[in-house]
This record gives C-alpha cells, structure tokens and sequence, in this order.
C-alpha cells in the first residue's frame, strides 16, 4: 500500500523536516510544497497497519512536525 503523508511544520523546519524523512526506507519521495502543508511525503507498507506504525513511530516523533494527514490510495 501507498499514503501520501501530509505534513505541517514548525515555521523554518520544513528542510529539517525532509533531510530527516529521507532516512526512513519506508518513504518513497519527500517534496517540500506550498499551501496549508508544507511537506509531503509518498509512503509504502504492507498494510494499513504498517503505514500507521511508521507514521505513529516514526514521522511523528520527528523534530518540527506540527501535525499530519495520511491519504491511503491503492
């Protein structure tokens, strides 16, 4: 499965952000992007619940997130 993570940061973190989501095997892209978010971020698992785990485990605990909103697609 797929999920479009998108992510609000703390104003100036964005680039923090992204570096820091580039190191996780799970995220297939990270854009920075202009709008009510500011990063976006194409994730993969096996399931739901594995992409709930990265995003609960890993991205969130992430320094300069704000908040998130995970799109599943398939």
């Amino acid at each position: 499965m797929k999920a479009f993570v998108l992510i609000e940061t703390a104003m100036g973190k964005s680039k923090e952000v992204t570096t820091a989501l580039k190191q996780l095997a799970e995220v297939e892209s990270v854009n920075i992007v202009t709008g009510p978010y500011d990063v976006i971020a194409i994730v993969e698992g096996a399931n739901l619940n594995d992409i709930g785990d990265l995003v609960t485990a890993k991205i969130h605990p992430i320094a300069g997130i704000s908040r998130t909103v995970t799109c599943i697609t398939k």
